[in-house]
C-alpha cells in the first residue's frame, strides 16, 4: 500500500509528546506499506481488532488500544490515507466518517 502521509504519524509522536506511540506506529507503517489490501477482509485477516466505518474508513488500535489510527483506503488504487491519530478520548470526540 502507498501510505499518505507518513509525516502525520511522525508529528504525533514527536510534537504531541506521545513518544510511546513511535515504535507501534513505525511497526504499523512497515506492515501496511508491504500489504496489498484489496478488500476489508484482507485487513481483518491481518488485524483482527480493526474496525470498519463507512465504505472506506478503517480504525486501527495502536499500542494496546491506547491510541486510535483512522485511515481512508482506496482499495482499487492501493492507497491508504492517514486521516487521524490520537488518544482514545480524542477519538471519541471525532466523527470518523467525516474526518
Amino acid at each position: 500500500m502507498r501510505i499518505i502521509a507518513r509525516k502525520t504519524l511522525r508529528q504525533f509522536w514527536e510534537r504531541a509528546g506521545h513518544h510511546d506511540a513511535e515504535q507501534p506506529l513505525r511497526a504499523w507503517f512497515a506492515e501496511a506499506r508491504k500489504a496489498q489490501w484489496k478488500t476489508p477482509a484482507a485487513i481483518k485477516a491481518q488485524y483482527r481488532s480493526a474496525s470498519f466505518v463507512g465504505s472506506d474508513r478503517v480504525v486501527f488500535n495502536i499500542h494496546g488500544n491506547k491510541y486510535r489510527l483512522v485511515v481512508a483506503i482506496r482499495y482499487d488504487l492501493g492507497i491508504c490515507f492517514i486521516r487521524f491519530i490520537g488518544t482514545h478520548p480524542q477519538y471519541d470526540k471525532i466523527d470518523v466518517e467525516a474526518i
